[in-house]
């Protein structure tokens, strides 16, 4: 006989927050729209505020309204709108804005109206939805939405580098390579604080496109060269540190081991490799890496970790998992070559950051 359900209104209620997703798709059109930046001088009448984004008045009240309840903006007077602590991280000037991280990607949304095929086959929602493409060959051939991706990807870096910078360790280095790199917001965060250090940023040609514009407005593209490939391939020999950030978890664990691998090969004994991820934890806690789990499994078909994979796949690929530390945004793992090289050949000592500031 089955067990009576307790009458728990408040779990009703609060399952019924988590699970509506109307709320996320508004908070997302309102970063779209930009509204956040328009209301930075203090609350607008919805009809000039409707006017400044491009919005209908009377839609925008109730998506505003909408929010307003969750205190996400608020309305300050009938049909006027002004911003709240909950809102401020929305304008794009905000030191820590979230408001590039939150696109509405068609492509995206239509695989996770069909996250039950991943949940049911261990296969990607996305591939599932467009024809077998991969996440990232679809952005190959897509290139506004590749943007939009990187932007959105890269929107959080200047939070996780600052809880983060502490910990990597980059005082003595003075050779860095960024696998996969992306438009290289994070690699120019740790150039202006380091500034002995130079700087290799490798990653797709269509996505490091981007990247010589970053760093120039960061004021360190003459420490930094900037090359189109892949880290399938080999890669740029005899760096000081290798930085993988957010780039393990979007790979199963073969290919995962292939970027570590080239990793590897192209590692002096002396180097050191520096990931940047979420490492998944047993229990109940909440744990950013378990909910990210689900998108890799969704979209990327990867995974996060735990610390013993982990190590697992880094002694696979030629290296000694040192340390793990963990941080309120993502954990730094940090390992060095095994002795010898798994295929008994020395590690590769070319210089890697041969010339500065050469981009390609």
């Amino acid at each position: 006989m089955s067990a009576t359900p307790r009458i728990d209104l408040a779990s009703v209620t609060r399952l019924t927050e988590l699970a509506d997703y109307i709320v996320p798709f508004t908070i997302r059109v309102m970063c779209d729209l930009a509204v956040a930046d328009h209301l930075v001088e203090g609350p607008l009448p919805v009809d000039v505020l409707a006017q400044r984004v491009g919005a209908h008045p009377g839609a925008l009240t109730r998506g505003l309204r909408a929010l307003a309840g969750r205190g996400i903006f608020t309305e300050v007077t009938p049909e006027v709108f002004g911003l709240t602590p909950l809102a401020e991280p929305l304008r794009s000037d905000h030191p820590f804005s979230v408001r590039e991280c939150f696109p509405l990607m068609p492509p995206d949304i239509y695989s996770w109206a069909r996250l039950t095929h991943s949940i049911r086959t261990g296969e990607t929602a996305f591939g599932h939805v467009h024809g077998g493409t991969r996440y990232y060959d679809h952005f190959a051939d897509h290139p506004y939405e590749c943007v939009r991706f990187e932007k959105s990807a890269e929107s959080v870096n200047p939070f996780v580098l600052r809880t983060v910078l502490s910990v990597l360790g980059l005082a003595t280095a003075r050779t860095m390579v960024d696998v996969g790199s992306g438009h290289g917001t994070f690699a120019s965060g740790l150039l202006a604080r380091h500034r002995e250090l130079r700087a290799i940023l490798l990653d797709l040609p269509h996505v490091v496109a981007e990247a010589p514009e970053v760093l120039a407005r960061a004021g360190v593209a003459d420490r930094c060269e900037v090359r189109g490939g892949s880290f399938f391939d080999p890669l740029p020999a005899g760096a000081d540190v290798y930085l993988l950030k957010t780039i393990i978890h979007d790979w199963p664990d073969e290919q995962a081991a292939v970027i570590l691998r080239n990793v590897r090969a192209a590692a002096r004994p002396d180097s050191r490799l520096v990931i940047i991820e979420s490492v998944s934890r047993y229990g109940n806690h909440d744990d950013t890496g378990k909910v990210m789990d689900v998108k890799a499994l969704a979209l990327f078909g990867g995974r996060t970790r735990t610390e013993p994979e982990f190590r697992a796949l880094l002694d696979g690929a030629g290296f000694h998992l040192s340390r793990v530390t963990p941080t309120s945004s993502m954990s730094v793992l940090e390992a060095v070559p095994a002795v010898p090289a798994p295929d008994g050949e020395p590690a590769a000592g070319r210089p890697a950051v041969a010339a500065a500031g050469r981009t390609a």
